[in-house]
């Protein structure tokens, strides 16, 4: 119950503090989760937020390949069993992270093992492009941020919430609501829950760049970084 009631305290605090951010970013003209994407045509697909680096420029190249060939949803389980893969299978996950396999040898297999599996051409391909420049062992996070991209373009917007306890349900709906008129009734908001002892109590949310810490171990050494500065006598 005294969890519970952490979780409920959090929920106002979480609204003023979504709030401000939202103001502060409408009023510097940002493209905050608020906006909404515009649906392109087919000859003016774009991805729906930028995104850096080089996993970054993988995940949006195959997002706009994908898009342009009407298969989001497949490249995008597909893209998923190939990370699957490599988690379960110790070969696997040795054969892509081993660069001293000549290119050739790399490119090849991989053509060959998903034509078999009957991958799409943009995924078939888009590997193969991975194992010739021999990036194959970052798939997981292009995955990672491919789905971040076509979470965006459906609209939705993914909450990680870690408490002590599971949310009650009453919690949840509440907190579901609050991002909801935040983030705009376009948005359709997904919340993982996690259970995460070390915070003590109390909950941190999380979804885009954004991080809310509303919990008790961070209130504690906010609270003790005080206790420890000099008294102005």
């Amino acid at each position: 119950m005294a969890a519970a009631r952490h979780i409920r305290s959090g929920l106002p605090l979480l609204r003023a503090h979504l709030a401000a951010s939202e103001s502060a970013a409408v009023s510097q003209g940002s493209r905050g989760f608020s906006s909404k994407v515009a649906k392109p045509t087919a000859n003016q697909i774009k991805v729906p937020e930028a995104l850096y680096g080089g996993t970054g420029n993988y995940a949006s190249a195959l997002f706009l390949t994908a898009a342009k060939a009407n298969t989001l949803e497949k490249v995008e389980s597909e893209i998923k069993i190939v990370v699957e893969a490599s988690k379960k299978s110790p070969l696997f996950s040795q054969f892509i992270k081993d660069l001293s396999v000549p290119k050739e040898t790399r490119v090849k297999a991989i053509t060959e093992i998903f034509a078999e599996a009957g991958f799409s051409d943009v995924t078939k391909n888009f590997l193969a492009v991975l194992a010739d420049n021999g990036r194959l062992k970052y798939i997981e996070r292009i995955a990672e941020r491919f789905v971040d991209l076509t979470m965006a373009h459906k609209g939705e917007v993914k909450v990680v919430v870690r408490t002590v306890i599971p949310l009650p349900e009453k919690e949840e709906k509440e907190l579901k609501e609050t991002l909801q008129d935040i983030l705009g009734k376009n948005k359709t908001i997904l919340v993982e829950q996690k259970i995460d002892y070390s915070i003590m109590g109390g909950l941190v949310i999380e979804f885009g760049q954004k991080v809310f810490d509303m919990s008790i171990k961070t209130r504690a050494k906010q609270m003790e970084a005080f206790l420890r500065q000099p008294l102005d006598i």
